[in-house]
């Protein structure tokens, strides 16, 4: 999604380098995510506070900002190292915005001055509002996903817990065992078996009923 994101803003703009920035909510930072220029070892890594910055003042106040040349000058400007792009006379900088809220800031480099017409400004803050509100769909559906993720393993560790107990329960009846001890033997030939608490006491479960099963018929 980032890279197209990226892709786009070149296609509207022809510059010669595009950045995107996504907000870390925990941090109030702004994070370095997809460039066009190779910036492997700055990605995730390159950070900046809210309001730091011409890329830090687009997102804490959610306005564009377009300079068309000496960018550096402006006193917003903020050098980074390792960033070759701070070093283009033209930026322009656009927040990535869904349902008003700031989540990114998209900016744009040329090397040499470029004024940015109005329509160029325009479409790129259509691609900052379009964009936005995909990129919040997506982390709010790999947010989902990973509640569900944990949520089934909830379940299945509670499922296992209920098992375990009632194994154990058999074994302390069985054997006049104490909870402890009877958690110890379920503990033991798990290891000794090579096998799960769960599956151990399904076992010993199954065992138990067989046996009870066995006794009534006897009995009938």
């Amino acid at each position: 999604m980032l890279g197209e994101i990226i892709g786009l803003t070149v296609q509207v703009t022809n510059c010669d380098a595009a950045l995107v920035y996504l907000i870390e909510r925990e941090t109030n930072e702004i994070v370095l995510r997809a460039s066009q220029v190779p910036h492997g070892q700055d990605l995730g890594l390159l950070k900046m506070k809210v309001g730091e910055g011409v890329t830090g003042w687009v997102a804490e106040h959610k306005s564009v900002v377009a300079l068309a040349a000496n960018s550096s000058l402006d006193h917003r400007f903020k050098r980074f190292q390792g960033l070759v792009e701070d070093t283009y006379e033209a930026f322009l900088s656009v927040p990535l915005i869904n349902q008003g809220e700031i989540i990114g800031v998209i900016n744009v480099h040329h090397k040499e001055p470029h004024p940015h017409t109005a329509e160029e400004i325009s479409l790129l803050t259509f691609i900052g509002e379009q964009m936005g509100m995909a990129i919040s769909k997506g982390v709010l559906s790999d947010e989902n996903l990973r509640l569900l993720s944990e949520s089934e393993e909830m379940k299945r560790q509670l499922e296992t817990r209920k098992l375990v107990e009632r194994a154990k329960g058999i074994l302390q009846h069985r054997f006049s065992l104490t909870e402890e001890e009877a958690y110890l033997r379920l503990r033991n030939e798990s290891r000794r078996h090579r096998k799960p608490m769960k599956e151990l006491a399904e076992a010993i479960i199954l065992t138990e009923e067989l046996s009870r099963k066995s006794e009534d018929d006897d009995k009938a």
